[in-house]
């Protein structure tokens, strides 16, 4: 057994361990990586030839945390694993978005990365190590890889740039970014921040490379220690180059004019680029285009991006004509629904979101129970992508990992933006209905429009665009595109997102198609960008400047109050019997958790009388009892002795039935009180051994003049 093994060093001492050879060894690459006790193994298989007619990269990883790694059961019936989270969905995304523009363009063999947590100990987070461990198991395999590469998470804490953080560390970060990169080039950065400069965000990236650099020379190490060098020589693609150049010949100037035709249209431009293919097409038989058809489809698409990039590099014109600093039209509308909390409707060109916003309360709170993360979500951000946004003609199914991702982008764009201790759950869900470049960013837009309508006292407005890149000659010549289309997202060498607010960056996405971004271009494409967020952040003020004074008259009202904490059983009761019961004979929503020493009662409801209603209870059950104060008593049950009565919510005692009235009463019956009869009694004393309290309700009466004995004589007057 050859075992190969590299260790890298972090700048804290921190140790991480690439170990090949021992496990997996049928995987195309197979490499367990260890920092501290958290292990994640990645492998790689990759098929042997392409399945025919393939003309694209299929590629699919997939990130998996064992509940064993952290010795937890998973939940649910079966006490298995299921499907992936949004945490591991989100995680392999990264991973993906790194790896997948570094394969050979020619290369289409189904290949599967997985990378899965075997163990962990809730201290080093281990999504950061995911991108590492692939790109390892890929240099140990013979799969070929314009590589490697690594991911780092670097987080800003205390003012210095802390590289793979630990958890507990990341709790006190304004900054938190996940970088990868090759040896050379950054190719994707994904995080969020707390309102930082955009100089701060390039010198977080710039540390991330230095260390990803030392990541990727260990790779390299372990690549020639385990003697794989050498990659597979494959043919995954048949091209007939006379065909390539016929066409080209024939069909690039026409395509060039409609590349500088300046057509706003979506759906008009890509008709016309169609029909030009179209009619290259028409002067072959069907017999003909049953094999050419295919290459044909390919080669034009290279032709439209060539046409496309010459007209933009060459003459500065766009697809729709604008300038390349230009956002294309805004238009934007808050409350368009009555029934939510708040809504907005932000349209930029042809892509538009309908935002909703909805409030709740503790009980709404998403609950997390994965391997190392546990806790509530009091912040949720969820994005809908429906096939008709973009005109097709096909049914919407289940939630994909775009959407995901996307959702989760807008989400760290705005949740810093919610005030701390705001007591209300905050869903904010984004339904595409037209998109052409960026519905990421008009989410960003419409949902902060949408808090603003509900009343949510956001810090700051948030707004987001997205830039792209059109490069040639290893960034020599480029030009950056403010507010991309879809075809320059597409077609072009970088997409590149980020949202903010007034006073900074809240988060961002980066994807790089193309090698050789210097941060030079990185600069610029930043200040291009905070010059198109500051345009649209006037756009949203234009609509709404901020945040309504109130919250929607249907929207639930929350009050907070603290109480001792050894009285929240006293509020619950047994079995839940008291809350229960103020719920509902208020009709308020009565939700407790612990802070501190002390509880915390919220109180939510839809008009201020259930709520104060409810808040009176509560207050009756936390006060002490005082000797000598009133109650309004109501009647639980009749002995022969006397009555039991609840004279506060969970407080019992002994009306007897000497103290009922000054009249004698024989018995019980005599008394005529009934169960959940209300009266008045007064405290006349608490029972210092055993607690209990004796009550009267003939003290509150007047007393009747005493009648003279038998045989006594009338007092002189």
């Amino acid at each position: 057994m050859n075992v190969v093994t590299k260790t890298i060093t972090l700048g804290d001492g921190r140790t991480i361990t690439l170990e090949t050879g021992k496990l997996a060894k049928q995987a195309d690459g197979a490499v367990m990586v260890t920092m501290g006790k958290t292990m994640l193994l990645a492998t790689v298989c990759s098929a042997k030839d392409a399945v025919p007619g393939t003309d694209f990269m299929p590629l699919t990883v997939e990130y998996k945390e064992k509940f064993a790694s952290n010795g937890k059961f998973p939940g649910g019936f079966t006490r298995r694993e299921g499907r992936a989270s949004d945490y591991e969905i989100l995680t392999a995304r990264l991973v993906d978005r790194a790896l997948r523009p570094l394969f050979p363009d020619d290369f289409h063999a189904e290949t599967f990365v997985n990378v899965t947590m075997y163990s962990a100990d809730g201290e080093d987070m281990p999504d950061a190590l995911a991108g590492l461990a692939a790109s390892a198991a890929i240099a140990v395999s013979d799969i070929p890889f314009h590589g490697p590469i690594s991911e780092v998470r670097v987080a800003r804490i205390d003012g210095k740039f802390v590289i793979n953080p630990t958890f507990e560390q990341l709790e006190k970060a304004d900054l938190d970014i996940i970088v990868a990169a090759t040896i050379d080039n950054i190719m994707m950065v994904e995080g969020e921040m707390k309102e930082v400069s955009e100089a701060d965000l390039l010198d977080a990236i710039k540390a991330a490379h230095e260390s990803i650099k030392v990541h990727c020379k260990v790779q390299m190490e372990l690549m020639e220690a385990a003697g794989k060098t050498q990659k597979r020589v494959y043919c995954h693609e048949v091209n007939d180059e006379d065909l390539r150049k016929d066409l080209h010949d024939k069909t690039y100037a026409k395509t060039y004019e409609l590349a500088k035709s300046c057509n706003t249209d979506k759906h008009l431009r890509e008709a016309n680029f169609s029909a030009v293919k179209d009619e290259y097409k028409a002067q072959f038989t069907e017999e003909e285009l049953a094999e050419k058809a295919p290459l044909i489809d390919r080669y034009y698409h290279d032709v439209e991006r060539e046409a496309m990039r010459r007209a933009i590099l060459d003459e500065g014109l766009r697809l729709d004509g604008r300038k390349t600093t230009e956002i294309r039209p805004i238009w934007s509308e808050v409350n368009y629904l009555p029934g939510p909390h708040g809504s907005a409707v932000f349209t930029r060109g042809e892509t538009q979101s309908l935002s909703t916003v909805t409030l709740g309360t503790k009980q709404d709170e998403k609950m997390i129970d994965e391997a190392l993360i546990k806790g509530n979500e009091h912040f949720l951000l969820h994005y809908n992508f429906p096939p008709f946004s973009t005109g097709e003609a096909k049914a919407q199914r289940g939630i994909g990992r775009r959407e995901i991702g996307h959702g989760n982008l807008a989400c760290r764009a705005l949740k810093n933006m919610i005030p701390e201790n705001y007591p209300y759950v905050v869903r904010v869900v984004s339904d595409i209905l037209e998109s052409n470049g960026s519905s990421s960013m008009a989410t960003v837009c419409a949902g902060c429009l949408a808090l603003m309508d509900a009343g949510v006292p956001i810090k700051a407005p948030v707004s987001g665009i997205a830039m792209g890149l059109i490069s040639e000659n290893k960034g020599t010549n480029y030009a950056i595109l403010s507010d991309i289309l879809g075809d320059e997202d597409h077609l072009g060498d970088m997409d590149f997102k980020v949202t903010g607010t007034k006073n900074g960056i809240t988060a961002t996405q980066m994807d790089i198609k193309v090698d050789g971004l210097s941060f030079e271009i990185l600069e610029k494409a930043l200040k291009q960008a905070h010059d198109g967020r500051m345009y649209i952040l006037e756009k949203i003020q234009e609509t709404l400047p901020e945040p309504r004074a109130d919250l929607k008259p249907h929207a639930p009202r929350i009050v907070t109050i603290n109480v001792p904490k050894d009285m929240i059983g006293a509020i619950i009761g047994p079995g839940g019997k008291i809350i229960q019961g103020m719920q509902a004979e208020t009709g308020a929503t009565i939700s407790i958790t612990e802070a501190d020493d002390k509880g915390v009662v919220e109180i939510a409801g839809t008009n201020k009388q259930c709520i104060d209603a409810a808040v009176a209870k509560i207050k009756a059950i936390v006060a002490i009892p005082e000797v000598g104060e009133v109650y309004d008593a109501k009647v639980k049950s009749i002995m022969p002795y006397g009555a039991f009565v609840e004279f506060m919510p969970g407080k019992e005692g002994l009306l007897h039935i000497s103290e009922i009235s000054w009249k004698r009463i024989e018995t019980m019956e005599d008394s005529g009180l009934k169960e959940n009869d209300i009266m008045s009694v007064k405290l006349l004393e608490i029972d210092q051994k055993t607690g209990k309290f004796k009550l009267s309700h003939k003290v509150l009466t007047e007393r009747p003049p005493r009648e003279p004995k038998k045989d006594e004589a009338p007092k002189a007057e």
